[in-house]
Parts: C-alpha cells; structure tokens; sequence
C-alpha cells in the first residue's frame, strides 16, 4: 500500500454489525463501484453490560462466519483491506481472538493469503490506578471522580481506541485488520485518514456509514459506499433500489449522539454545523462544510463492567379483568406480599436482595413517563429478582411463585388463576452486570494503550 494522499477514497460498510448479514451482491457492486477498503463495526455496548462483563460475543458464530467469508473473499478478490472494529461485540481481548481464530479458518478453507493484525484494547486495573493517581483520568457527566476500588470491581476493561492504532498496523502491512473496542466512525475513518483524507469529510462520512444501510430508505437491503475527497464525500447505497436523500443522510447525525451538530473522537471533535446536504440524483448525496478540531489532549474512553448480583427472573400474565381494572393496585400489593413472605420464609431483609416488578403490555418500558389510558385487556409480570448469589435469588422467585400465579386484589373473595409463561417459573439468569465508568484517560500517544500483533503470512495451497 502506498502512502501518497489519493483523489477520493472509497469506504466500504457493509451492514450494521458482522454478523447482522447482508445480501452478498451488494459487496459484489460495492467493489464494481471502485470500493478502497471494507470496514465494519463488530460491537456496540447497546445491548447492555453483560457482553462486556462476561466477555462473551452476542452474534452466533455462524452468523459472523458467514459474513466474514463474503468479505474476506471480496478483500482478497479486489485486494483491499478489510477492517474490523469492537470484534466479539465488546472489543475484549478473547473477542480479538474468537473473531480471529473464525478468520484463520476460514482463510485455510478459503486458501486465502492475508495478513492479520490483531488490536488488543482490554485494560488492567492495576495501571489504570497508576494514571489515575497522576491526576490524568476524568470523569465524563453524570459520573464523578473514578474511585480505585471502582476499576478493581471490574471484570473487564476496555479503552475505546481512535483511528491510530488501526493506522499503525495497515502501515505495517495488515490486510485484515482485527480491532478490539474502537469508536464506531474510527473503524471507517482510519484508511482515508491514512490515505490523506480531509478529517472533516473523513470523521462525518464514517459517522454516517458506521450502521450500513440505516441512512438509506431501505435499511434492510445493505450497506452503502462512501467515496470521500478534499471537499467533502458522496454516499450511495449498494443495493440499486435503495436510495440516500438529504434528509436520510443528516438524520444520522441525531442517532447516539448529545448533540447533532458535534461528536468528540479520542483526538478532537467532529463539527457539522455549517455542512449541507445536496441531492446529486435520486439516491446519491454530496456533504460538504464538515470540519474537524483537533484536541489539545488525546483521550480514550474507558468502559468497564463489574457484577451486581445474580439474577432470577419469573414471567406471568394477567387476563383477568378485575385485576387489570385495579392493576397498579394489585402489583403494589404482588411486591408488599412478596417482601413479606420473603422475610417470613428466608428471613432476608430488602437489604440482602432486590426484586423488580415490570407490568409489560402496560408501563413496563415507560413507566410514569407515559400514563396508561384505562384498562389493557393483557398484561405480562415480570418479577427480577437480584441477590448476591443464584441460589438466594431463585428462592425469593420461588417464594414470589404462588403470589404471581394467584393473588386476588384486596376486594377479591376468591382466588384467581393466572399463567406463567414456562416450567418451571423461575428462569436463572446468571451474573447481572452493570456498567460503572463513564472516563477519559489521557493518552501518551494515541497507540499507547493498545498492543498490536502481526501475525505472518501463511500460504494456503
């Protein structure tokens, strides 16, 4: 790969996540289309701590096969990189490695010949404490000044890289990229970045594509293809009947972020205040005016889980229309006659556990935020129960079983028959994790707290 700053650069994104899937003629034009190098998130902390805490991937193994086979024949085919970002959902260093024992299979299979770097980003709690005693970690709203007992609680910590440390190992000749936790736009910005690419147009252009198909008008159908210059980018979806308008496009700026118009990356911050818009045909738009201000101070972000509890969980329904008539009545009474019976029968105060009723179908997910209209004719209970270890935990479920299968209301003479969802009720969940940093580290170089490893090329006959 040569080093000298290109005309345009052709980003690539294929879907979402690896692993989500996507039609594999859509790579097909995307390389037709001149694409420079594939990128691809791996992860996202969306769907909770657990994947963090407990290190473990939330796609199946076959779906990210599958998707790293297309994309690792079409890398080799047009010869162009392939990145991967946040690998095993969480960027952990058994995510690195489980995304790429999959891709050393398959380039056996395959008989490809590709050079693979592996970014390790997971973070030890012991210098971590060193650099927060130097007065060089921060702590992000709403959260206040990190405690050393906080980063020993984790189970696992990871640093959100920046494009650095993917720069480096393409640099030293990777063609497949293999990232632990990595900012979402790092992922697609590190190849124009390297290729000399505006940072502007690069960091909002890979903003843009970072979800695939989810600024077009048909998410479903693919990714898109991001071609970025001086001036700024154009973007097309890979699916010919899909299409990106204006509107599309700039939306994207209000998905995670505080406010549309910026967005901080380890090295600076993002700004699209003044870029417009422009419609080039009826499913292409040009970008122009996005600038990038570089920061005084490189951080990375820290994201760490640690274990709350252990969790047992109980689903029934309520049909009855007495009770749904009086239902916030009676789920008050549910959780008064369940701390009762707990203490009765194990003799646990509410300061040795914790328990959780949600009245799905009514406000389980909004709660008082939106005030329920009359009566629902169903609504499914859940009870949550948390406690320091399983088997306390499913006891209190247990001791909660009769209550949620037939408690009446107050002015009820008989006893009604609810349904529990499966047999057995209580359902054993495992350890409960919770995120608990929210900080910035000041780095000493932007690679400094990643390790890189190139592992050397193998020929497959």
């Amino acid at each position: 790969m040569h080093n000298r700053p290109d005309d345009s650069i052709r980003v690539l994104a294929p879907t979402g996540m690896l692993g989500a899937g996507f039609p594999e003629a859509t790579i097909d034009r995307g390389l037709e289309l001149g694409a420079d190098v594939i990128s691809v998130d791996g992860g996202s902390t969306d769907s909770g701590p657990y994947y963090l805490g407990a290190s473990q991937p939330k796609t199946t193994r076959a779906a990210v096969a599958r998707d790293l086979r297309i994309l690792l024949r079409a890398a080799a085919r047009a010869d162009i990189p392939l990145i991967v970002g946040s690998c095993g959902t969480s960027g952990t260093d058994s995510g690195v490695d489980w995304v790429a024992g999959i891709t050393a299979e398959i380039l056996a299979e395959e008989g490809l010949d590709l050079r693979v770097a592996r970014i390790y980003s997971e973070q030890q709690a012991g210098a971590l404490k060193e650099r927060l005693e130097s007065g060089h970690i921060h702590p992000l709203p709403p959260l206040g000044d990190l405690q050393p007992g906080t980063l020993e609680s984790c189970t696992h910590i990871v640093g959100m890289m920046g494009h650095e440390p993917i720069v480096a190992a393409l640099e030293a000749g990777a063609r497949v990229v293999l990232a632990g936790r990595a900012t979402d736009t790092a992922v697609a910005a590190a190849y124009p970045l390297m290729k000399g690419m505006p940072a502007g147009p690069t960091w909002h252009a890979s903003k843009i594509v970072e979800c695939g198909g989810q600024c077009t008008s048909n998410p479903r159908s693919g990714g898109v293809l991001a071609t970025i210059d001086a001036g700024g980018f154009t973007i097309e979806p890979l699916d010919p009947d899909a299409a990106c308008t204006p509107i599309l496009v700039a939306a994207h700026m209000l998905y995670e972020t505080a406010n549309p118009f910026r967005m901080r990356e380890p090295d600076g911050t993002l700004d699209v205040q003044d870029a417009t818009y422009t419609a080039l045909d009826d499913r292409t738009v040009r970008v122009e005016g996005s600038r990038f201000h570089v920061a005084d101070q490189h951080t990375v972000k820290l994201e760490g889980a640690r274990i709350t509890g252990y969790e047992t969980m109980s689903f029934s329904a309520v049909r009855d229309p007495h009770i749904l008539a009086r239902i916030e009545e009676w789920a008050d009474l549910l959780r008064l006659m369940t701390g009762r019976r707990v203490e009765q029968t194990l003799g646990l105060g509410p300061d040795e556990y914790a328990f959780d009723v949600r009245l799905y179908g009514y406000d389980a997910v909004l709660q008082s935020r939106e005030p329920a209209q009359g009566p629902p004719r169903e609504v499914g209970v859940m009870l949550l129960v948390n406690a320091p270890d399983q088997e306390t935990a499913t006891a209190v479920a247990k001791v909660a079983n009769p209550l949620m299968l037939h408690l009446p209301t107050a002015d009820m003479n008989h006893l009604p028959s609810l349904a529990f969802a499966t047999s057995p009720a209580e359902v054993e969940r495992g350890p409960a994790y919770e995120f608990v940093l929210n900080h910035v580290v000041d780095s000493i170089t932007p690679t400094d707290m990643f390790r890189i490893e190139i592992e050397e090329s193998v020929h497959h006959g």
